[in-house]
């Protein structure tokens, strides 16, 4: 059984959370893009304090102090199923992105000196960049019965104009 998180009122939380597929994620500029406007709208749904924010291939970490306290798990259940979702929908993707719970713990005296506080201005710029609307299927099966088969095909928008007439 697993341990019942800590939380508290008016406090910093220092927060990880690691993706769950083998592959790394976030240097995929639509992935990075994607969590950055959910972490936008994550906000404004909740309101919170964040600091030294950091996306790297695999993981996210950062200080966060929520308006309530205990809204934590809601803060955080919000943000994961809302990207994952939405990266799954985009790159056509099935399954889990996220690894195991997060992991959090109370900062009793805040975050380190020194940790900088989210630039939102930054981060609102950042997650405005177009991406491409390119739909990506990828299917992997590494199963007994396929024999490891994978399948990529890659869709994309595009309208190729047909000639009025039949050639020659």
């Amino acid at each position: 059984m697993r341990q019942q998180r800590e939380l508290a009122e008016h406090v910093w939380y220092k927060v990880r959370t690691a993706v769950n597929i083998s592959e790394p994620l976030f240097q995929l500029p639509e992935a990075g893009t994607l969590f950055l406007r959910v972490l936008c709208e994550t906000k404004r749904r909740y309101g919170f304090e964040m600091r030294g924010l950091q996306i790297e291939r695999e993981c996210v970490s950062f200080y966060i102090k929520p308006d309530d306290g205990l809204q934590l798990p809601l803060i955080m259940q919000w943000l994961k199923q809302t990207f994952s979702v939405r990266f799954n929908v985009r790159t056509g993707r099935l399954g889990h992105v996220w690894g195991e719970r997060y992991e959090s713990e109370i900062l009793w005296g805040g975050p380190p000196e020194g940790t900088e506080e989210v630039d939102w201005e930054a981060v609102k710029t950042l997650a405005e960049t177009p991406v491409p609307e390119v739909i990506t299927y990828t299917f992997s099966w590494g199963s007994p019965r396929t024999n490891g088969m994978a399948v990529d095909n890659r869709l994309s928008f595009e309208i190729t104009p047909k000639p009025a007439s039949p050639p020659g």
